[in-house]
């Protein structure tokens, strides 16, 4: 009988399997070996495909003449900085003595992708091949992954995507990029006087470029409209609170061209006649709280008891009141977009440092594939969730609740709630905490321990109850206006108990970070919610002033790193047309395991700026040239909606709804089309007309 060899990704992740192994393993150059398996290991991609000069020495030249390139046939090479280790693996593969191979590269398209072109650059023939694909490392997962991989032919499809995604970047890269550089390099070059300027695009960094220069030119155009609030204030059972005046149905200003919207005027001379004419019939009204009877000149408007026969009164009113419980389920668990998110809001961190953090996390056994776009578990790991729970007891910020859980057996129905869908999850299910190597979370740095308690903690609070408030929502009424005030009051803490970051200074800010964005709501205490219990329709309420506010409206936000890669993830929602969002749903553009590179990657040849500290994204001028460029030559690139539709496509070339040849035959198509298009164009001049109206947003660079 032969050995078996074990292929992973990388050196940390080969260690693991053979320790998993127990097969006493000796290190040798570049693997391990026992007496009965080979563990070793890629350096990540240890295959590339190979530059256009490969094909033909004349492709080197930037011509006209030799574009589109879109060779029948495409040629791959090895790494010259890994050449060794390729060498290393591919006499492994080829071993006599080899009559099994596993292949334990990462359990996703590009993991798939790094072994099948060290197979196919090494030319293996003859050997059983086996997919190992597991969701953590801890040895359990590793040895589960080994006793239940499949034929490495199961995946074949997954393959076909990985090298069509790959074939795609590199065509439209390569062709777009050349006949851009070609047609308008010379342009952007003297504009901007430097000695060269290639034109990079691409089928998702492109994309990506555009969502961020239409956003801020959104900001440049917008025009702040100022509006003016008239607001009560109001006082009852000895407390005071604030309504917000509305010219609902009823009001004489309700519909009225004076308004800006139902809650605030145009111009503050209609505000201000408003509040003098609600303040003299309160006035009028002359009701005492405290006597019962009319107040006497001079004495502020106040309410109490019916008016005096003969009076016109106008006495603040509860008009309506409505009482309700609210209940504040926990958050679905973390894919890596909603922690890139995350982590850039609480710890200003790119997503691409957020990503080399879970990674290590995930190399040192402490949580789950991280390179997931599901908020969901299995039905399968639900069964097993209490070995996680359990492990968790070790963790001194949640053993408490680890040891709660178990011990009230919340966990037991947890496969019967929307935290547990098989049909929501494709490659893996979420981000969450394995319970195992808290021997290593001593020796990370506090940032990367910081990430682990948020995982933990929002994994830990899917198994507790519901946070409860208590909702009052009141209408005063002034004289036929309506001011409308709500209130609520954390009833039943639920879940939050569980959520708070203990790395915030104030429990306010870690209650707050748990309970999410802020509502519209005045957070009262437990004892004034219950006097507004109380309350009831037609009560008298005592108008201590009426003030008015002046406000604004507020341009769009620009996108921190964060929310450029949820929205990266959630592009769909950006297509006008129905029949085809509703196609893309759930694709987004780029995938959990590119959009942080791709962020990178603009940022690095200076087509966005990223603050550090603020991790807010900006176009540059270089950028915003680029964007022009691309608009008028290949515009569809600047769309979520092709974007999203070629990673659509891959989808399912993945899961054998389409052929990989049906995917090049559109590629090919669409690539040879624009390309020749942007030959024949002449727009040179209109080009620089868009890069002066750009250039004055911008310092000399």
């Amino acid at each position: 009988m032969g050995k078996s060899l074990y292929i992973a990704e990388k050196p940390s992740v080969a260690r693991e399997f053979a320790k998993a192994l127990k097969q006493n393993m000796a290190g040798k150059d570049g693997y391990l070996e026992s007496e009965q398996a080979i563990v070793t290991w890629c350096v990540g991609h240890l295959v590339t495909m190979s530059y256009p000069e490969a094909y033909d020495a004349a492709y080197k030249k930037w011509s006209y003449d030799t574009i589109p390139f879109i060779p029948k046939e495409f040629k791959y090479e090895v790494i010259d900085s890994v050449k060794k280790q390729f060498a290393i693996v591919s006499g492994l593969l080829s071993r006599k003595d080899v009559d099994t191979i596993y292949v334990c590269t990462d359990s996703g398209r590009e993991g798939e992708y790094i072994y099948r072109l060290v197979e196919q650059m090494a030319s293996v023939k003859g050997k059983e091949r086996k997919r190992v694909w597991i969701d953590s490392q801890t040895e359990e997962e590793i040895l589960r992954g080994i006793r239940e991989a499949k034929d490495l032919s199961a995946y074949d499809s997954l393959a076909d995507a990985a090298y069509l995604r790959a074939k795609e970047d590199y065509l439209m890269g390569i062709n777009f990029s050349r006949v851009l550089t070609l047609k308008y390099g010379n342009a952007v070059k003297g504009y901007l006087k430097r000695e060269k300027a290639v034109i990079s695009v691409g089928r998702v960094m492109t994309c990506v470029l555009g969502m961020v220069v239409k956003r801020e030119r959104e900001i440049r155009a917008f025009v702040k409209t100022p509006f003016y609030r008239l607001l009560g204030g109001f006082s009852y059972a000895g407390k005071n609170f604030e309504g917000e005046g509305r010219a609902v149905e009823g009001s004489p200003y309700f519909a009225s061209p004076l308004l800006y919207k139902e809650n605030g005027f145009k111009e503050k001379k209609d505000a201000e006649a408003l509040k003098t004419s609600l303040a003299d019939a309160v006035w009028e009204a002359g009701q005492s709280a405290a006597s019962g009877s009319a107040p006497q000149s001079g004495q502020p408007a106040t309410s109490g008891s019916a008016p005096q026969s003969g009076q016109t009164a106008h006495i603040p009113v509860v008009d309506s009141i409505e009482r309700k419980k609210e209940s504040k389920n926990p958050p679905l668990l973390y894919n890596l977009a909603e922690l890139q998110n995350d982590c850039s809001k609480y710890f200003k961190i790119s997503p691409d440092q957020t990503l080399q953090i879970i990674q290590e996390l995930y190399e040192k056994k402490l949580v789950t594939y991280p390179r997931t776009d599901a908020r969901v578990l299995s039905t399968a790991v639900a069964k097993e969730i209490h070995k996680n729970i359990a492990g968790l007891k070790n963790y001194d910020k949640a053993a408490v609740f680890a040891e709660e859980i178990l011990k009230n057996g919340s966990h037991k129905n947890i496969a019967k709630t929307r935290y547990v869908n098989d049909k929501q999850i494709t490659d893996h299910y979420a981000v969450i905490p394995t319970g195992q190597g808290m021997g290593a979370l001593a020796g990370l740095n506090a940032t990367a321990q910081k990430v682990y308690e948020i995982i933990v903690r929002r994994f830990l609070s899917i198994f507790f109850p519901p946070a409860i408030y208590q909702k009052v929502s009141l209408v005063a009424n002034v004289k036929g206006e309506k001011f409308f005030a709500n209130f609520k009051v954390l009833w039943q803490e639920g879940y939050l108990r569980v959520a708070q970051f203990s790395f915030f200074k104030k429990k306010e800010e870690s209650r707050e970070a748990a309970e999410g964005e802020e509502e519209e709501e005045t957070k009262c205490d437990a004892a004034f919610m219950e006097q507004l219990q109380k309350l009831k329709a037609g009560e008298p309420l005592t108008l201590r002033e009426l003030t008015i506010k002046e406000g604004e409206t507020s341009p769009p936000k620009r996108y921190n790193s964060g929310t450029m890669i949820l929205a990266m993830e959630n592009a769909g929602q950006l297509i006008e047309d129905e029949e085809l969002r509703a196609q893309i749903k759930g694709s987004g553009i780029g995938t959990s395991a590119t959009r942080a590179e791709i962020l990178k990657k603009l940022v690095n040849i200076e087509y966005l700026a990223l603050n550090k500290k603020t991790q807010i994204l900006t176009p540059t001028l270089m950028g915003e040239m680029i964007y022009d460029v691309v608009d008028g030559s290949i515009r569809p690139l600047l769309n979520p909606a092709l974007t999203a539709s070629w990673e659509k496509g891959l989808n399912m070339v993945a899961d054998g709804s389409i052929t990989a040849a049906e995917y090049m035959e559109k590629l090919d198509g669409f690539v040879s089309r624009r390309t020749n298009a942007v030959k024949q164009q002449f727009n040179q001049t209109q080009l620089y007309v868009k890069f002066n109206e750009a250039a004055v947003n911008y310092k000399k660079q």
